[in-house]
């Protein structure tokens, strides 16, 4: 009964969620947009400026938010309705748009299932504070119970702080696709709201398959990219745990998409394509303020290759002051004073006072004196590396001697410290690297390792030097944005494939085995709990059918060939 009940509440708010996406890229598609790497993008930029537009509908009242949301719901069906009448758009088009979708409703529900494999979905949020790591702060309820204030209060008062935390600290993203959704026959259990986060975080998924296909890299390169990444410590600890910081990484991801890929050449000079990266941008902002050091990168080689236009520019600051300055002046002047998180990053002073932003880091640098923030910075990259902690933590659980404690350190290990999250994947560019010197290399994929690799370091740095990295404040990998260690990945599987094709297939098989070891079994379930057979075949068959969708996507086979489907359509290079 629990498993059929989570089965029909899944469809629900997969169906909330992807309707308003699907109906977008319908819509781009039927004005004379194909690109598929574009469509997907123009998707998740309309999700994320519907979900903040219920935000703010709610924020003035409730029957307006109630209506808003209606609104959404019935404007996608008949948008959607309207796209596909008349047999305008290709079928060859709607299979390869039907393709991602399809496999985030998989991915969705092969999480889900596996984590609540043991049961728990009676206390939806507390389970996956302990189902996959160490036990995690409570920062998953965060988004709900905002949302819940400003659902019966709306602008009306200030919600009084959780665990020191004042609304004004965390971006309203996630709490607006709460709010959102909240009509649609909520129950108090929360587990819609755990239902409904897993799908947001799992929008990663259509935000990769931008990126790679963008790249133009072959079909088994994209299989195993994703692959991996969907049975990632990464995506599965921060999927099921759903503090809103994988929701951002997919903006960021159809950003990487429109820039690190060929296509960036087309779309620099589009003004469309301006308010549409601007757009992804100030969504991943407005999902969480670690989201800048994933644009750093992105902004930089944007840049290096090849400067926008003045009109390009001013177009993309104008679409990112639209949707950020809202949130800022409600820092400002309703909950202020809303840079707390900011402070904490930038100077390391994690109390609340009445100083300015600009003001404690002046202070806090002038504190640590010149040597101490040179080793503040310093202690910073190695945490990224994992120095001594991550090899002596581990070395003291093997020496237990027992399984389980070596799992858990494993665990801990890897959602900490950045290199050594992606594990046997580290291999990647060492193998890019005698690849290059052979001269051996597929030129696609070569491409796509080399850009995530550029935008990794280049972010990593930033990390490193902008981050105030004293003892309450250093890079561990959750305090970054989840674009760097998705990045990471995606460059190890497909750096692999570049110039070791057939080793790659073997090693990242190995590679996603080894991390299903580590985060199937539940080492501290909660009292009262067993695992689930019925659980464990439905998050199977989803893995399974996972796979077989990734196996029949519906692209071509050839390398770096692009579909009639893909290729610029005559609208969007006049814009």
């Amino acid at each position: 009964m629990v498993t059929a009940e989570l089965l029909l509440l899944l469809a629900k708010h997969l169906l909330l969620t992807g309707l308003p996406l699907a109906a977008a890229m319908l819509f781009a598609a039927r004005k004379g947009v194909r690109q598929v790497p574009v469509l997907l993008a123009i998707g998740l930029a309309a999700s994320g400026i519907l979900g903040l537009l219920g935000f703010w509908t709610y924020y003035g009242n409730r029957p307006t938010g109630e209506s808003f949301s209606y609104l959404v719901l019935l404007g996608s069906v008949a948008v959607a309705g309207w796209s596909l009448y008349g047999g305008h758009l290709e079928r060859a088009l709607l299979r390869r748009l039907a393709t991602p979708l399809a496999l985030w409703s998989l991915g969705t529900g092969f999480l889900v299932f596996l984590g609540f494999a043991h049961g728990g979905a009676n206390v939806p949020l507390l389970t996956p504070m302990s189902r996959f790591s160490q036990l995690l702060p409570g920062d998953n309820y965060l988004p709900l119970y905002f949302a819940e204030y400003f659902l019966a209060h709306g602008h009306h008062g200030t919600p009084p702080d959780y665990a020191s935390f004042l609304a004004s600290d965390r971006p309203p993203l996630q709490i607006g696709y709460a709010l959102s959704q909240h009509p649609f026959g909520w129950d108090k259990s929360q587990l819609d709201y755990q239902l409904m986060g897993v799908g947001l975080q799992q929008l990663w998924i259509v935000g990769l398959w931008a990126l790679l296909l963008a790249a133009r890299v072959g079909r088994t390169t994209r299989a195993l990219a994703m692959g991996m990444v969907l049975v990632s410590d990464l995506a599965i600890v921060n999927g099921f745990f759903v503090w809103p910081k994988l929701l951002p990484a997919a903006m960021l991801l159809a950003a990487a998409a429109l820039v690190l890929t060929p296509l960036w050449q087309e779309l620099r000079t589009s003004l469309w394509a301006a308010a549409l990266f601007a757009a992804l941008c100030g969504l991943a902002m407005m999902g969480h303020g670690s989201s800048v050091f994933g644009v750093i990168p992105l902004l930089a080689i944007a840049a290096w290759r090849g400067l926008p236009g003045r009109r390009w520019l001013g177009v993309a600051v104008a679409v990112g002051i639209v949707i950020l300055a809202p949130w800022s002046a409600y820092q400002k002047y309703g909950d202020p004073p809303g840079n707390r998180l900011t402070k904490w990053s930038l100077s390391g002073f994690t109390g609340i006072d009445g100083r300015s932003t600009g003001e404690a880091i002046r202070e806090e640098y002038a504190r640590a004196g010149l040597g101490g923030a040179i080793h503040n910075h310093v202690e910073n990259f190695v945490t990224m590396s994992g120095g001594t902690m991550a090899p002596e933590a581990i070395e003291a659980a093997l020496d237990t001697g027992k399984v389980a404690e070596v799992i858990r350190t494993l665990r801990v290990v890897v959602f900490f410290y950045l290199l050594p999250s992606l594990g046997l994947l580290l291999l990647g560019p060492i193998a890019m690297i005698l690849g290059f010197r052979r001269g051996r290399r597929n030129q696609p994929d070569w491409r796509l390792a080399v850009s995530c690799y550029l935008a990794f370091l280049i972010g990593a740095v930033a990390w490193g030097l902008l981050l105030f990295g004293n003892g309450e404040d250093r890079t561990i990998v959750h305090v970054g944005s989840y674009l760097l260690p998705m990045l990471g990945l995606v460059g190890g599987v497909v750096g692999l494939r570049a110039v070791l094709p057939r080793f790659a297939v073997y090693w990242v098989g190995l590679s996603a085995l080894f991390s299903l070891v580590i985060y199937a079994p539940a080492l501290d379930p909660l009292p009262g709990t067993a695992y689930s057979a019925s659980a464990i075949f439905l998050c199977a068959a989803a893995l399974a059918c996972f796979g077989f969708v990734l196996w029949r996507d519906g692209e071509p086979r050839e390398e770096g060939v692009m579909p009639t489907a893909l290729r610029p359509a005559p609208e969007l290079s006049r814009v």
